[in-house]
């Protein structure tokens, strides 16, 4: 298969905006299809950028605009069982950047061509290229197809019907920002193990406190998550992090309206097929470490890049997919085997309700 010059993204969230921004880079012509009937502004809670992320976005400009609305975070400091820990950092990294997702979502939109409404049924290969086919009934032909559909990717499917799903970790994530301030120092970021459960903190620019929440529970789709109302789940909160400090105080203190409920946190078994033919994965759709790596966006915005400069610098698309699949899973299997150790450890040393 010669270079392509046209290419359907399906999904509009992180690493296929980040994509269609590369391959534009790249001279090739991409389209990103997501199944949201529209755009993501204001919706979701935040994720940190490491320093390797925002060195990728910077090669689609989008670094600058990224920092400019978030917070950098430059220490991060771990709590267990009262005592403190300050975690080290790579000298001259850089700090991570905590973003809203909205407001990435919103910079990496503004230059990516997305299609909204547009929820993938099928793909069927031919010599010619890839047709889409969505709920909607309309059909789309490009040269080739990059899955970028998040853990419960339908392109991943239609790759390898065999293909593993993603894990449910046993957690729910919550978040909030409470205007009760915490005597850390700006820019700090606390990860600390409760009695019964873990949590984060840290200051928040504007004043009080922002924190995350990784609730114990049973699975819950976002949507069902979210229909349960906010008063409960505050209370929820308070029965397993009320007595721990800052936790209780932090979750008693934020207004009820104001309680984030981002649903459950899932991480991708290593995936046997990265591609077929014309159709390729890349970001959650392939790889999802669990969050406490700390580099799950970090490595999707990666990812997008490293599939888009493969495919304009080999003249096959079949090179180019499996060189980009050689040099990326070797990285984000050992990010994702290396979150999945300190997660057991740590558990087992606090005694957490399942993984963190």
């Amino acid at each position: 298969m010669a270079r392509p010059r046209t290419v359907a993204i399906i999904g509009g969230g992180i690493a296929g905006p980040v994509t269609a921004l590369a391959l534009r880079k790249a001279g090739i012509e991409a389209t990103v299809y997501e199944s949201y009937p529209t755009t993501a502004h204001g919706i979701g809670g935040t994720i940190a950028i490491a320093p390797n992320g925002m060195a990728a976005l910077d090669i689609v400009g989008a670094a600058e605009p990224t920092a400019d609305v978030s917070w950098p975070v430059h220490r991060q400091v771990m709590a267990v069982g009262g005592k403190r820990l300050e975690l080290p950092a790579l000298r001259g990294a850089g700090p991570l950047h905590v973003i809203h997702r909205s407001d990435l979502y919103r910079i990496l939109a503004a230059d990516a061509p997305i299609e909204y409404g547009k929820r993938l049924v099928n793909a069927v290969q031919g010599p010619g290229g890839v047709t889409a086919t969505f709920a909607d009934g309309d059909e789309v032909q490009a040269d080739i197809l990059i899955g970028a559909d998040g853990v419960h990717s339908t392109v991943r499917r239609l790759i390898d019907p065999t293909a593993p799903g993603p894990k449910y970790t046993g957690m729910l994530a919550f978040e909030g920002q409470s205007p009760l301030p915490v005597p850390e120092e700006p820019g700090t970021m606390i990860f600390t193990f409760g009695k019964r459960g873990f949590y984060l903190y840290g200051p928040a620019p504007a004043g009080g406190t922002t924190f995350g929440i990784n609730l114990p529970h049973t699975p819950l789709t976002i949507a069902e998550a979210r229909a349960i109302p906010n008063t409960q789940w505050k209370n929820t909160l308070l029965d397993i992090y009320g007595e721990d400090t800052p936790g209780g105080d932090l979750i008693r203190q934020l207004p009820t309206e104001d309680l984030t409920v981002n649903g459950a946190l899932h991480i991708m078994p290593p995936v046997p097929r990265w591609h077929r033919g014309r159709m390729a994965l890349v970001g959650d759709a392939v790889h999802a470490p669990s969050n406490s790596s700390g580099q799950g966006a970090s490595l999707s915005i990666e990812s997008a890049i490293q599939l888009a400069q493969c495919l304009r610098d080999f003249k096959d698309t079949e090179t180019a997919f499996t060189t980009y699949e050689r040099l990326r899973r070797r990285r984000v299997e050992k990010v994702a085997a290396r979150a999945a150790k300190t997660n057991g450890i740590v558990t087992n040393q606090v005694g957490c309700f399942g993984p963190v």
